[in-house]
């Protein structure tokens, strides 16, 4: 039998962890890191918001208009802060309706079906048009009372460079498109 000696002798382990020099390096990077990517971060997080607010507008105009034709009878969107009749304001952002309307142009009459609620904002950005309380599609798909120019604005709060400022225009044949401010579409500029 062959007799293995063991040798004992203390030894330091190796130490694990950070020196204070790697630990202070880390978070001055970290720090720089984050000093350039909130203001990113909150650009990125408006722009969303705000288009996320007026396509929805948009999508329930759409919506309107394709049911309008499709059922061969008028419907309507305005302004409802309660989701049950309009309210005849121009301030989009409480909220809007879409309903048939085949009697009384942007008026929610007793029988009338109402087809989506659009609930108000939850943020402070105002959406304002320019004098349009409601928007009704007859038959063929034409929008109505819908002067030239007409113009939804979208403004996020503290907005003073415009980077966030949107528009919706809707023209009397019922063509709508969306817009940064400075663009020009359908003869109007945002």
């Amino acid at each position: 039998m062959a007799s293995s000696t063991r040798k004992t002798g203390h030894r330091f382990a190796a130490a694990s962890g950070f020196t204070m020099v790697e630990l202070l390096m880390t978070i001055a990077i970290a720090t720089i890191v984050m000093t350039l990517a909130i203001p990113s971060f909150r650009y990125v997080t408006n722009s969303n918001r705000v288009a996320g607010e007026i396509n929805g507008l948009l999508g329930d105009l759409q919506f309107a208009r394709a049911e309008a034709i499709k059922e061969g009878r008028p419907v309507s969107v305005c302004v409802s802060t309660n989701g049950t009749s309009c309210t005849g304001t121009t301030a989009w952002q409480g909220g809007w309706i879409a309903f048939q309307d085949p009697t009384n142009p942007g008026v929610v009459d007793g029988g009338e079906t109402i087809l989506r609620i659009q609930k108000p904002f939850s943020s402070t950005d105002t959406f304002v048009s320019s004098g349009i309380t409601a928007v009704t599609f007859n038959r063929e798909g034409y929008a109505s009372p819908v002067p030239a120019n007409t113009l939804v604005r979208l403004q996020a709060l503290n907005d003073s460079t415009g980077a966030w400022t949107r528009c919706l225009s809707i023209t009397f044949i019922g063509q709508m498109t969306t817009q940064r401010l400075g663009d020009t579409a359908n003869g109007t500029t945002c």
